[in-house]
Parts: structure tokens; C-alpha cells; sequence
């Protein structure tokens, strides 16, 4: 009796602390589900700290940390995660991965990824690791090339995210300057962001930094990301949606991010207001004008995002209104996390992602932005911008070669923290494939023809067309292998392929195309005029082999279309073996030859013929009087060849 008592305190006991952990754990859940993540956490830890096992949790604690950017204590738990239950959904293996990455385990990271791919072979970020398995060799090339420094800005919260306007760095912080109201950002527990400026001085220090314009853009929710016009009248920036004291939120109760305008009236910003393609349903953020403050390049989770979030443009038309967004496609976009975007006065494209290989977390990207809108592919630009962290909001002056960019990296004195850089030389490797288009019987040159650039996977990349003296070029990124097609109205199309070098410079791939419809007369070869192989005997047989039937059938083709032409069947073979043998074994191969077009509806009458064995050599290929020579193989195989020579018509 006293043991079965027992045993029922005992069950009794378990049972309350069960439903204690439930509890906490439906407590947890409510805040994770409202993004306030930093106080998920502590309730999670608390529970699993007691020896509580659960897959959710540690689904839910991983993704807590990894959201918000501390990847070693997101891999702590995506460790327990994949030792509880290593069949997972593919996310969490790309996740795991980059927080590996962080960690330096790249050998691990890149065994996930393996297994991502093989999950989800769709997926942007698959293709591109499957694609780039040397990724981290090529990081290494790229790396080196910059010097950095902190920037002298920075507090104990998060700063990040500048731009430069009126000789000042422009920059969003979580610091908290006064005030008796104090928001906190649940997601990550830090104060709302403001908008922050700092004297760049002659000397490359800085000034003291001083809120941006308090009264007129700075809220009490979040502001980031400004970007001004070349004439310092128009600003776009980032902001909550939150308008003349009302706050927006989307179904879920979340207040999003949108694009505001301002506009600069007696020194002070003011109209603001919000963009037209903004939305009370997804974001929109980080705006970026192109180089003649046309465009807008932006980043959102709109519909049709491929990704997390992606980079879009839109057209800014001369009466201030906007045209459609478009995304920017997969050259730049993958199924994560691509944001930030910078565009230098040479057109290049800045942007951060944790989608294309990289060393973990976000890292910078470059892509040449070219003449007719297409994109390049994208380049990482290695260490030390880029580390295991976050990297991110990478600005640069193509004259100075002097920048930002942020980071939440290690030795940092917040969250975020920007640091300035010096960049000492530009990427490793800058190439140019190029070549010129030519009639291929002519050799003249031929304008106007389309040219398609596909990487070594055919993947169309670019296209163009070919300028007035027959000229075609693309930037490509050295060490990779290219295919160029192309083609041109009465023309076939060509296709011709390189390996670019590892050293800057241009590499040739001319090309050559050849009308469809030829013009044909007495003494024309029909072989040439059709392309017919020069070759479709066996050596040493007389029997027409099998894929070379299909291409005599061009023959049968065009003697039907031309009913009175005439033929004379030419045989001719190298020099090896006796020349009498070669005679014969050349006669024999006209005879087959005549017999098979016979056979398929050519009247005898039409058609003449002889070998010529090896009287006819197109080189220096003999072999007479000892039957041996020193030719290549290949030597010897321009004079093994059969001719179709029209003697009437």
C-alpha cells in the first residue's frame, strides 16, 4: 500500500510538471508567433535546460537565434535539432548549414547543403551550390583586396545601413539618445531605429553623431535606409507603416516596413508620404536610385518574390509617378534572403544575401549591371568585408575606392556595427569574351545577328546583337566556361564554347554561320553545299554506314527538287596501304555509293562516278613509295573524303 502510494505521488508529481512545461511552452509559442523572439528564447531555454526534449523547441530556438543573426547559439540547438530527428523539412538543412559556416565547420556546411540539394534541386540556393562546389576557392581569390577599420560611430545597439549626403554618413540606430518614452523592437528587445547623422571629415574621421532631421522623419517606429537624389531635394527611406500618427499592420497584426518620400522645402523634410506600390500586406524597404535617379531599386517580399525577400526596380517617370516593380530574376534573387541593394556610378550592383555561396550569414555580392538592363552574375568579394556573420549595406566611392558597410561580426561594440573601408585593388580577374561574326563560306562580317551567352550548365545569361563590323562582347567572370550561340534570319545557328583564363584580360571566340538556302551550279559540291561529312565509310570498308545514310538523304533531297541534274560521285581515300589497293577500295566505294542513291529513287542516268584513291591528296600526306608517313591521324582524314560534283542542271 505504502509503495503504491507512492508510485501515485510520483505520477502525480510528473503530471504537474508536465503541465507546467506545457504552460510555459504554449507561452513561449505565443511569442514566437508574435516575432518577439528574444523572450521566446529565455522561456525555451529554460524549459529544454531541464532536460525537456522536443523537436519543436529546438526547431523553434534554432530559428529564434538564426533570425536573428546569432548563428553559433542557433547551431547549438540545430545540433540537439538533427541529433533528435536528423529527417528534417530542407529549410532547416540551410540553415544548419550556414550556421555551420559561421562556426568555420565549412566540411559539415557543405555536407547539408549536399543533402539540400538532393531535397530540393528547385531551389535557387541548391542550384547555385551545386553549380559553385569550389565556391569557397573562389572566395579566397576574391579576398584580401580591402582594408577596414571601425568607423568611429558606433554604440552598444545596433548601427548599420548608411548612405552619404551633404559631406555627412547618414545611418540608422537602436541607440537611445533621451526622451522619457522608450519602444523596444520585440524581436529583438533594442530600441526603434532612428535615422542618425555624422560629419565626414577631411581626414576620414568622424563627427559627432546627432539624430537626423528628430522632428520631421524620425518617428517612433523604426526609420532606416535613406537614399537621395543627385540634386539633395528628394529623399526615399525606410519606415514602419506608421503616417501622420496611424499605425498600419497586416493581418497578423504586424506593422510592416514601407518606402517614404520626402521633399527638401527651406532646408527642412517634409510631404512625406508613401510610396504607391507600398502595401498594408508585405514590405517594402531599402531603397537605392539608379546612377540618372530614374529607377528605384528596392527590396520586398511582394508577390512575386522568389525568395524571402528580393530585390525589385521600378521605373520613376518624369511627371513623378512610378511604373510596374519588376524583379530583378535569378541572377540576383534566390528562395533566401537578398537586401541591401548599392549601385556605383560604373553601374555595379551591391547587395547582400544569404542565398548565393558565401562564408555564412549575410555576405556582400557584385554584379555588372550592363547597358541593355541585363545583369552579370554575381561575384562575392570575399574577406574581410565578408566573414561567417552578417555582412551588409556595403557603399562605395568609385573614386576614392573609400566605403561602409555593416556588420555583426565578432569585436564589434553592438549588435551592428559599421566600419569603413579602403578598397586596394579591384577583383582579381576581369574579362571580356568577344569575338566577331562571319559569313562561313564569304567570310564576310554580318551585323545584326543575335548573340545568346549561357554559362557551362546552359543557363541563358545575356543576349545582344552583333554591331556594324560583325562584333559581339560580355563581361564574364574569369575560370568559369561559356557557351556563345548564335543566329540570324536565313542563317543556321552556331554555337561555339571557352574556357575564360584566370588573368584579366579578352578572350576570342570568333564564329562563324552559313546560309540556309546556298546557291548551287555545275561544278558545285554538294557535300560542301549541304555539309554533308566528308566521311561515312568505315576504314578500309566500302559499306555506307548507318548515320551516314541520313545524311546522303540530303543528296535524294536535292536531286528531287532539281529533276535534270546530274552527279558525278568522286571517291578518294589516304595514302596508307598500297595505291593500288586504295584504287580499288575507292572504286568500290563510288559503286556503293551510286547503288544506294539508285536504290532510293535516283534513275541511273543521273549519276556518274570513280575513285581516285590516293591520286588527289589535299596535303602533304604521302606515303609512297614505303606506305608510311608522319601525318596526324586527323591529316590523314581530310583526304579520306567523298565529293557529289554537279556536271548539269
Amino acid at each position: 500500500m505504502k509503495s503504491k502510494l507512492k508510485f501515485i505521488l510520483v505520477f502525480l508529481s510528473l503530471n504537474v510538471i508536465s503541465n507546467v512545461y506545457s504552460q510555459k511552452v504554449k507561452q513561449a509559442d505565443e511569442l514566437y508567433n508574435r516575432f518577439a523572439y528574444i523572450d521566446a528564447i529565455k522561456i525555451y531555454e529554460g524549459v529544454a535546460e531541464k532536460g525537456y526534449e522536443d523537436e519543436k523547441i529546438f526547431q523553434k530556438l534554432g530559428n529564434a537565434y538564426y533570425f536573428n543573426a546569432e548563428f553559433e547559439k542557433a547551431a547549438k540547438w540545430y545540433d540537439k535539432l538533427f541529433l533528435l530527428n536528423p529527417e528534417q523539412e530542407s529549410e532547416y538543412y540551410y540553415r544548419y548549414s550556414q550556421c555551420l559556416k559561421s562556426v568555420g565547420d565549412y566540411a559539415k556546411a557543405d555536407k547539408l547543403l549536399l543533402v539540400f540539394y538532393e531535397k530540393s534541386g528547385f531551389d535557387q540556393r541548391a542550384k547555385l551550390f551545386e553549380k559553385n562546389k569550389n565556391y569557397l576557392e573562389t572566395i579566397k581569390s576574391n579576398s584580401g583586396r580591402f582594408i577596414i577599420w571601425d568607423a568611429g560611430i558606433n554604440s552598444e545597439y545596433s548601427d548599420y545601413g548608411s548612405t552619404l549626403f551633404d559631406n555627412k554618413l547618414i545611418f540608422t540606430s537602436t541607440r537611445d539618445t533621451g526622451g522619457i518614452s522608450k519602444k523596444v523592437f520585440r524581436w529583438d528587445n533594442q530600441y526603434f531605429s532612428n535615422l542618425y547623422a555624422s560629419e565626414v571629415k577631411s581626414d576620414g574621421t568622424m563627427g559627432e553623431s546627432i539624430k537626423f532631421q528628430r522632428n520631421k522623419i524620425n518617428s517612433k517606429f523604426h526609420e532606416s535606409t535613406p537614399v537621395f537624389t543627385k540634386d539633395g531635394k528628394t529623399m526615399y527611406f525606410t519606415r514602419n507603416n506608421y503616417l501622420d500618427g496611424k499605425i498600419g499592420k497586416d493581418g497578423n497584426r504586424i506593422i510592416l516596413l514601407k518606402i517614404y518620400k520626402a521633399t527638401l522645402v527651406n532646408n527642412n523634410w517634409s510631404n512625406v508620404h508613401e510610396l504607391p506600390f507600398d502595401s498594408n500586406n508585405y514590405s517594402v524597404a531599402h531603397p537605392m536610385l539608379s546612377n540618372d535617379d530614374k529607377t528605384l531599386f528596392f527590396v520586398s517580399d511582394m508577390p512575386g518574390t522568389i525568395g524571402q525577400s528580393d530585390i525589385f526596380k521600378v521605373a520613376i517617370n518624369s511627371d513623378g509617378t512610378f511604373g510596374i516593380p519588376e524583379n530583378l530574376g535569378t541572377t540576383i534573387n534566390t528562395q533566401g534572403r537578398e537586401t541591401f541593394p548599392f549601385i556605383t556610378e560604373d553601374n555595379e550592383l551591391y547587395y547582400a544575401s544569404d542565398g548565393h555561396p558565401g562564408l555564412g550569414g549575410l555576405d556582400v555580392f557584385v554584379s555588372k549591371i550592363e547597358k541593355d538592363g541585363s545583369i552579370s552574375e554575381s561575384q562575392n568579394i570575399g574577406e574581410p568585408i565578408n566573414s561567417g556573420f552578417d555582412d551588409f549595406a556595403f557603399i562605395i566611392d568609385n573614386k576614392t575606392r573609400r566605403g561602409f558597410f555593416t556588420s555583426n561580426r565578432v569585436g564589434g561594440h553592438g549588435f551592428d556595427d559599421i566600419y569603413k573601408f579602403t578598397e586596394i585593388k579591384k577583383l582579381n580577374c576581369e574579362q571580356i569574351l568577344a569575338g566577331i561574326i562571319t559569313d562561313k563560306e564569304s567570310g564576310e562580317i554580318i551585323a545584326g545577328a543575335k548573340v545568346i551567352l549561357f554559362d557551362e550548365n546552359h543557363q541563358q545569361l545575356k543576349e545582344g546583337v552583333s554591331d556594324q563590323f560583325g562584333n559581339y562582347h560580355f563581361d564574364v567572370i574569369c575560370g568559369k566556361k561559356y557557351y556563345v550561340r548564335v543566329s540570324k534570319e536565313n542563317y543556321e545557328s552556331n554555337e561555339g564554347n571557352s574556357v575564360i583564363g584566370n588573368t584579366s584580360g579578352k578572350t576570342d571566340l570568333p564564329l562563324k554561320i552559313e546560309k540556309r538556302i546556298k546557291a548551287i551550279g555545275v561544278d558545285s559540291d554538294l557535300a560542301k553545299v549541304l555539309s554533308i561529312p566528308m566521311i561515312f565509310f568505315d576504314l578500309d570498308k566500302s559499306f555506307i554506314r548507318k548515320d551516314a545514310a541520313i545524311e546522303l538523304e540530303k543528296i535524294i533531297v536535292t536531286m528531287t527538287q532539281y529533276p535534270s541534274m546530274k552527279i558525278d560521285v568522286r571517291s578518294h581515300t589516304d595514302c596508307r596501304q598500297s595505291a593500288k589497293y586504295n584504287q580499288e577500295l575507292s572504286d568500290r566505294r563510288v559503286k556503293s555509293t551510286i547503288a544506294w542513291l539508285i536504290k532510293n529513287g535516283i534513275n541511273p542516268s543521273r549519276l556518274a562516278g570513280r575513285g581516285y584513291g590516293e591520286s588527289r591528296l589535299l596535303n602533304n600526306c604521302g606515303c609512297e613509295p614505303s606506305n608510311k608517313s608522319n601525318c596526324t591521324e586527323e591529316e590523314h582524314q581530310l583526304n579520306r573524303r567523298s565529293e557529289f560534283i554537279i556536271v548539269s542542271m
